[in-house]
């Protein structure tokens, strides 16, 4: 079985774990009641509708 011959520096491991762990923004969707911002599958903050049904009173 193949092994290593020389330690790799801590740099170079770090630079390929990195890599990975990017944070990408959350995706965003709008309603399609009042036109807003929100986040997919969740209710709406601002008319509180939730698959065309009022989930949340808002005034």
């Amino acid at each position: 079985m193949p092994v290593p011959k020389q330690k790799q520096g801590r740099i170079r491991t770090h630079h390929r774990r990195s890599a990975n762990m990017k944070i990408d923004a959350p995706s965003r969707s709008t309603c399609p009641r009042c036109g807003a911002v929100k986040l997919p599958h969740h209710v709406c903050p601002n008319c509180g509708f939730y698959k065309d049904r009022e989930v949340i009173v808002t005034e």
